[in-house]
């Protein structure tokens, strides 16, 4: 058996393969696109196959003519998208509803108004929010008429993208990992598979729904017919979850917090049961052996996405590495302010039809302050998630960054000088494959423990430290929400 880890990350703008080798270096990497479709206002969609085929594309590309050097594939992918398909034939039903997507908005208050949050809330970590992959599943039964017919005649599957690669990739295995089933409305913190009664208070059938197993271990198995060799499947972890454990947050109390198409932060709670009075999320972080770590998170909606908008929509932009410069050419922003809701507020708010918002613009705004304020919003929803975790007797002593925003050096000192701590940034930003290969490198015995893997595939990292007056801190918030009070 090789020593390569095999990592495929189903990401929401793209999926990606990556090999690393057992020391946690990339050494090879392909990437596609992938195409978001907007229907309506508010609604996100993906076509589950064109997920599929351009993943196993991109595992050909990377894997070559080396398969047999790969140990095991990890996989890591964008949480609460839904992927409903046929058991029989394999093929999607319908398309993917996306993370992102408000569609079940009403729903959601009817189940508050019906009573249901406490419940939800004290067996879950979750709130009735949109977000969640339930209400999704559930507005499928409902409005997607093969959907419906599946479940009458017993041979829908429901799941999360990590689970509908498993299913492609094994040969009809249907399985789903803590992590990702924690994201569902429907797992109970405490409880080792899908609850029946939370199932009830959705509408969905339980025979539907994957069975929970580990982030590691083996897992399931690809089949040789896609890389020429069959390969044991040892790793399977959401990627905000796999971020955090690729960023070495594995002692309670560290706290990472990744910058993609959103903005997630995890702290690490070791083996007690979360629970937030401040609305942030319990969530599984990893489960070995059916024994489970968790973590408190706070989930922005919008992060990399704002700098997306900037340049496709508004055209402001050319590229998103242009933002750094256009920040360092001015001295601040000028007052304009940006509160990101473009697809509603998450944490700790929970406003789903909540609209974005710039604020401050005078003759004086040019580009450069709107890219500035859209750099700075990241710092203020993050500062707006820390006074949260404080409130939930979880403060932050540091934060470690990662994802693709936090490659901008700017935005990085900025995030700093507004939380006023130390903030870590690795070399290697691309922590949500690694934490895949972590999980991945353990399952298959390369290592003992996520973290003798971690010691040993984390790289070198940078450190920024807080360099701004309390008083010039203090008056960016204060303008911040301002402006978030309209939103």
């Amino acid at each position: 058996m090789g020593a390569k880890i095999l990592v495929l990350d189903a990401g929401t703008t793209s999926t990606r393969a990556m090999i690393f080798d057992h020391q946690g270096r990339m050494e090879r990497v392909s990437q596609a696109d992938l195409t978001q479709h907007y229907p309506r206002p508010g609604w996100v969609e993906h076509d589950a196959a064109e997920i599929w085929s351009k993943t196993l594309q991109c595992m050909r590309d990377v894997a070559s003519d080396d398969a047999g050097d790969i140990a095991a594939i990890g996989i890591t992918n964008q949480r609460e998208t839904v992927v409903a398909w046929d058991r029989n034939s394999g093929e999607p039903l319908a398309r993917a509803i996306v993370w992102q997507d408000r569609r079940t908005a009403d729903f959601c208050r009817q189940l508050h108004e019906e009573g249901h949050e406490d419940i939800v809330h004290e067996r879950t970590g979750l709130l009735l929010d949109p977000y969640f992959s339930g209400t999704k599943m559930r507005w499928m039964l409902h409005h997607e008429e093969a959907v419906g017919a599946a479940a009458q005649s017993g041979t829908l599957a429901f799941g999360t993208v990590e689970s509908w690669l498993v299913f492609k990739l094994s040969g009809g295995h249907h399985i789903s990992d803590a992590s990702n089933a924690s994201r569902t409305l429907l797992l109970p913190l405490d409880g080792a598979q899908f609850d029946a009664g939370l199932c009830d208070v959705f509408g969905i059938a339980r025979h539907a729904l994957p069975e929970v197993v580990d982030t590691q271990g083996k897992l399931a198995t690809c089949e040789a017919d896609w890389l020429g060799t069959a390969i044991p499947i040892c790793g399977l972890v959401g990627d905000q979850q796999s971020a955090t454990i690729g960023q070495g947050c594995l002692a309670f109390g560290q706290t990472k917090a990744t910058y993609g198409t959103g903005a997630f932060v995890l702290t690490n709670k070791g083996q007690d049961v979360p629970h937030s009075n401040h609305r942030l999320l319990g969530t599984v972080l990893s489960q070995t052996d059916g024994n489970r770590t968790y973590a408190l998170e706070g989930s922005c909606f919008v992060a990399g996405s704002l700098i997306q908008y900037l340049r496709d929509q508004l055209g402001l932009i050319k590229s998103a590495a242009e933002t750094e410069e256009l920040a360092r050419s001015i001295e601040d922003s000028g007052e304009v302010v940006i509160v990101p809701a473009l697809a509603g507020l998450g944490a700790p708010h929970w406003k789903p039809d909540a609209r974005g918002v710039i604020s401050g613009l005078s003759f004086a705004s040019g580009r450069a302050q709107i890219a500035r304020a859209a750099l700075e919003a990241m710092a203020h929803q993050t500062c707006d998630l820390a006074s949260a975790f404080t409130a939930d007797d979880a403060a932050w002593t540091s934060l470690r960054i990662d994802g693709g925003m936090s490659a901008n050096d700017w935005m990085a000192q900025d995030l700093a000088d507004i939380l006023d701590l130390e903030v870590e940034r690795p070399e290697f930003v691309e922590t949500t494959a690694l934490g895949a290969a972590i999980c991945a490198s353990v399952g298959a015995g390369l290592y003992a423990t996520l973290e003798e893997a971690a010691e040993a595939m984390r790289g070198a990292t940078r450190t920024f430290i807080p360099n701004i007056s309390a008083e010039t801190r203090e008056a960016r918030l204060t303008r911040y929400f301002k402006a978030l009070s309209v939103a």
